[in-house]
Parts: C-alpha cells; structure tokens; sequence
C-alpha cells in the first residue's frame, strides 16, 4: 500500500482509464464523479449517462476503476449514480467529438 493516497492521486491514477468505446478517459467524460478516500478504503461513484447501461458496460467500468486503486493494496468499493441533464450533455457532445459527428 503506499502512504497518503488522496482522492488527487486516485484521480491522477485513473485519469488513464478510457471508455472502452469512446476515446476519451472516464474521467474526461463525467463518468469518474466522485471519490472519497478513507484509511485503507476507496469509494468511487460513477456516473453513469443514463439508467438501464447493460450489466457488462456497468461491471467493465467498475473493474476498470477498481484494480488499479485495489493493486495497491486499498479496499475499493464502486457505486453508481446517473447524471443529471447538465452532465449528460457534456457527455454527450464529446462522445459526438469522439465519434467525429
């Protein structure tokens, strides 16, 4: 485990964590929304573009997030939320940008 993680280094540490279909990283695109770093525990809350994301999206997003902070030796424990109009919107037109639309 290394010594003082804050949610600055989780966020730096993540912060290569792509979209697996968009070429932007998750924590570009709104997705990484929060992150609270207790002792030896990390929460982090996705949000997600809108409810009813497929089961294997939700699952691959949480693991792409999780093994990092966890292979160092953290608890991690991932949550998910849904974005609000404002968020979604940013998420949207990058998508678009990504997408080259």
């Amino acid at each position: 485990m290394i010594e003082e993680l804050s949610e600055e280094n989780v966020r730096k540490i993540l912060s290569v964590v792509k979209h697996p279909a968009i070429d932007r990283s998750l924590l570009d695109l709104g997705i990484l929304k929060k992150i609270t770093v207790e002792e030896s525990r990390v929460i982090i809350t996705l949000a997600l573009p809108f409810s009813g994301i497929p089961k294997q999206i939700e699952d691959y997003l949480a693991h792409s997030v999780r093994e990092p902070i966890k292979n160092l030796g953290y608890e991690v424990e991932v949550k998910t939320t849904v974005m609000n109009q404002e968020e979604l919107q940013k998420f949207l037109a990058m998508e678009k940008e990504a997408w080259g639309i």
